[in-house]
């Protein structure tokens, strides 16, 4: 009834529930395609503390896309991340791709933490080793003086030049820019997607050339 093209389905981390939430999530996908077909899912999880069995649960439930967002460089991952684990983290994507080639793997990354330009580079390369097509890259904005300072702004220059080095290493698709969040346009990184297989037939795991930087 309402129209959806693209479901973007996320959550808190729920390390209290014994799959991580692996079920619910792979429940409400079937659930949205029973009940509106033509829309296509696009889940973003977390990494079920490793727990492989519960990536397959998810997996099997066959997620147009699937995002799992690296945040940040290794070097910051116990500052930022003190619950999570870089190796883990590229270990999750490595392993979606070979549970089901058929789903477009995606990932994300907030800079002005302190980290580098090559770090950077670093981090966006070991995602194109793990076959992520779809990278994300946003400005880190403070939520409130209790959570990390912002070591520094990027110019949207810099934005620019980390889609095309991005780009360039292979992904097919790079949102690159300061509003930039992991569900930014997703419905146009959607149509990327379709442009060359579309999502619901999901024969080609495929992402188009039809490439748009963030406004």
């Amino acid at each position: 009834e309402m129209g959806i093209a693209h479901a973007v389905v996320t959550s808190v981390n729920r390390d209290d529930q014994p799959d991580g939430g692996a079920g619910i999530f792979a429940e409400t996908i079937r659930w949205i395609r029973r009940l509106s077909p033509e829309t296509s899912v696009e889940v973003l999880i977390p990494d079920f503390l490793g727990d492989d069995d519960a990536l397959a649960t998810v997996c099997d439930a066959e997620p147009e896309i699937l995002n799992h967002n690296t945040e940040t460089v290794p070097r910051l991952y116990r500052r930022v991340r003190p619950k999570g684990r870089y190796e883990r983290s590229l270990g999750l994507l490595r392993r979606a791709k070979e549970l089901d080639p058929g789903t477009v793997t995606k990932s994300g990354v907030m800079v002005g933490l302190g980290e580098t330009r090559d770090e950077l580079l670093q981090v966006f390369a070991d995602l194109a080793r793990c076959g992520v097509e779809v990278l994300t890259v946003g400005q880190y904005l403070r939520p409130s003086a209790k959570h990390l300072p912002i070591e520094r702004y990027y110019a949207p220059s810099e934005f620019d030049d980390l889609r095309e080095k991005a780009l360039a290493l292979g992904f097919k698709h790079v949102e690159s820019g300061p509003l930039v969040r992991s569900s930014y346009h997703a419905e146009r990184q959607v149509d990327g997607v379709r442009h060359t297989s579309p999502l619901n037939g999901r024969g080609d795991s495929s992402v188009s050339g039809d490439l748009r930087k963030a406004e």
